[in-house]
């Protein structure tokens, strides 16, 4: 891959890429509930795997600081509904109304607008990814004012990044976005890590990540020391992905600390988790023995 046709999109994700974790300050008490505190600072790194299955699906990753939520969906009579098996599904429980409309809210009250990282809506498609994808074309741009998106090929960064993974990731699904012709998209694809080896058919306008699962890959069960060659392999994925201009992210890690202190060691732009309270202390716990460092 020429190397100079993706960077542009990595300057679009800068806010996340290999920059240290961010702190995180106390949760306001004084709030309503459901209410987003405003002086929560983001942790820019901090994924929340599978979030739709947290109490409250979003807000309690927003309370945590985190910057990036998964949703997995199905389109199911008309609906894009959330869920991560079809048993699991509701009406009326859809991408619109459990992350679209609530993150739009929270940008009119100035909760997302406030923070200097973007945010990540990673839309994982379980089946039927070409009908999935023509129906994200419909209800995407009615959100076009927070969501970043390619115009003509020239990327353009809002408050919010569509990631799509599952059935429409890899170059495939990318060359079939781009099959529609459409001057303004409002998604961006996941990479898969095979796709480091060779040149990725996806534009650069089109490719946000590099990521995969970490079972296709390790077998380290994240308690005790990492074995040397397993991380030297991760490390050299991480490495590959920057160098060509994309992030890099793992699912189905361990959702342990030594695992979450190997991957940021080794640069991962997000760390992947169900546990959001261990991992929001976690990074406020490497950063500030960071700070202790340099005092």
């Amino acid at each position: 891959m020429n190397r100079n046709r993706v960077l542009p999109l990595l300057a679009l994700m800068v806010g996340v890429s290999l920059s240290a974790p961010g702190t995180v300050a106390a949760p306001d008490t004084s709030r309503t509930p459901g209410e987003i505190p405003h002086t929560l600072m983001p942790l820019p790194r901090a994924h929340a795997h599978n979030d739709y299955r947290h109490a409250r699906p979003l807000l309690d990753a927003l309370d945590h600081g985190f910057r990036s939520v998964e949703a997995d969906i199905f389109l199911v009579d008309g609906e894009l509904r959330v869920g991560h098996d079809r048993h699991e599904l509701k009406a009326g429980r859809t991408l619109q109304s459990l992350y679209l409309e609530p993150l739009r809210r929270r940008l009119a009250d100035g909760s997302l607008s406030r923070q200097q990282t973007p945010f990540f809506l990673w839309i994982d498609v379980k089946a039927d990814g070409e009908k999935v994808y023509d129906e994200l074309r419909r209800v995407l741009p009615r959100y076009g004012a927070m969501l970043s998106s390619s115009q003509n090929g020239e990327l353009r960064q809002r408050a919010v990044t569509v990631v799509l993974s599952g059935a429409l990731a890899g170059g495939r699904a990318g060359q079939m976005m781009q099959a529609r012709g459409d001057a303004v998209r409002y998604a961006f694809v996941d990479g898969r890590i095979a796709d480091l080896q060779a040149p990725v058919p996806a534009p650069a306008s089109l490719l946000a990540f590099f990521s995969d699962s970490y079972r296709q890959h390790f077998k380290w069960s994240g308690t005790g020391p990492m074995p040397v060659e397993e991380r030297s392999r991760l490390r050299e994925m991480v490495a590959k992905a920057h160098a060509q201009g994309l992030l890099f992210r793992l699912w189905a890690t361990p959702d342990t600390p030594e695992a979450w202190g190997e991957l940021l060691d080794a640069g991962a732009d997000l760390i992947n988790t169900d546990d959001l309270a261990g991992l929001r202390r976690f990074l406020l716990e490497r950063t500030a023995k960071t700070a202790q460092k340099f005092n």
